[in-house]
This record gives structure tokens, C-alpha cells and sequence, in this order.
């Protein structure tokens, strides 16, 4: 026996290779377009959250402020339903001001 390695052929063109290539291609295409990030359809939805985010915070921060002060004045109720106001005063009119803000 002798120690010859045999000689592989290249293989020529094959259209299953092709084929393979094309779907792959294509492949790569739908992935990019997957996620590639959407700037036209997602204003909408950045809109509302960020109008739930300025009621939210309003609430929830005049909440705290006055549990504080009402903590360390011991003014029982009277701290919390102030700031509770103001917060939501400050929340209404932040989302006021967004929703008359012109459209970009």
C-alpha cells in the first residue's frame, strides 16, 4: 500500500449551492429588516408613554413629597393632599403642554 492521499475534484458550479446561497441571502435580508428599528410607526406609542409617565410621576412624587413632609411636620393628612394636588396640578399641565405641542 503506498501512502498517496487521494486527490479530491473540485466540484464545479451546483445549483443546489446557488440555491443555498440565494436563500441564504435572503435570509440575511428578512433578519436585517427585522431589526432594523421602526422611527415613523413607534411616535404614537412613545406619545402616550411618555403623557402615562408625566401622570404617573405627578401622582407618585406629590405622593412621597407630602408622605415626607406630612412625616417630619407631623401635619397628619394636610401635607399629603396638598402635594397630592400640586402633582397633580404639575402632571395636567405637562401633559397639556404636550399635546399642544406641534406634531414633528
Amino acid at each position: 500500500m503506498s501512502d498517496e492521499k487521494p486527490v479530491r475534484e473540485s466540484i464545479g458550479e451546483d445549483a443546489r449551492i446557488d440555491a443555498l446561497g440565494e436563500r441564504l441571502a435572503a435570509a440575511r435580508e428578512r433578519e436585517e429588516q427585522r431589526n432594523r428599528p421602526q422611527a415613523k410607526g413607534d411616535a404614537s406609542y412613545k406619545l402616550g408613554n411618555r403623557v402615562l409617565a408625566e401622570l404617573l410621576g405627578g401622582l407618585l412624587g406629590g405622593a412621597v413629597i407630602g408622605w415626607a413632609i406630612d412625616y417630619f411636620a407631623g401635619t397628619s393628612p394636610w401635607g399629603l393632599l396638598v402635594m397630592l394636588f400640586a402633582g397633580i396640578v404639575v402632571a395636567f399641565r405637562n401633559i397639556y403642554r404636550i399635546s399642544s405641542r406641534p406634531p414633528e
